[in-house]
């Protein structure tokens, strides 16, 4: 649970930049602030062509989707999901991959396209890594509970065409 906790908490600071670009991105700041460092410039990141190419919505928009769909993975279940539903687990994983994949990738771009970076995306992307070694021991966790289900029910069927077909062996 403390490791889930950690995945709401850091999808919440990802969601708080997020959500700063949000307001720029639709309008209502005409700003964002940024760290004076070299090529820091989040006005040029987030104003982009590339931070309006999904769906020609925001990005930050659905950067903030992707994030309760994250902690709602996070928050669902008991503590011993991993062996009760073990689905949620694999399923808390996968999307925390795809968080991490799509942070890479708009880290990257802000260097190789805009050349310049935006402090809040940043700072959205490091929570994003940091999550997926917290998700790490509950996935194994989730994958031996499904793998021995799978070896239970395999053992079952045995058992059971051994006796159904005359004799044991």
């Amino acid at each position: 649970m403390r490791r889930r906790r950690g995945i709401v908490a850091l999808s919440l600071v990802s969601s708080a930049a997020m959500g700063a670009i949000a307001l720029y991105q639709t309008g209502i700041i005409e700003h964002l602030p940024d760290l004076p460092l070299p090529r820091a410039d989040a006005d040029k990141v987030d104003a982009s062509a590339e931070a309006y190419s999904r769906f020609d919505t925001p990005d930050a928009i659905l950067g903030l989707g992707s994030y309760a769909a994250t902690m709602a993975l996070a928050a669902m279940g008991g503590a011993d999901r991993a062996t009760e539903t073990p689905w949620v687990p694999l399923a808390m994983a996968g999307k925390i991959a795809f968080d991490v994949a799509n942070a890479a990738r708009l880290t990257i771009d802000q260097f190789v396209k805009q050349k310049a970076f935006c402090t809040l995306c940043l700072t959205a992307a490091a929570a994003t890594f940091a999550m997926l070694p917290l998700a790490v021991p509950e996935t194994v966790e989730a994958i031996r509970s499904v793998c021995r289900r799978h070896l239970q029910a395999a053992a079952d069927v045995v058992h059971q065409s051994t006796y159904t077909h005359g004799t044991p062996m």
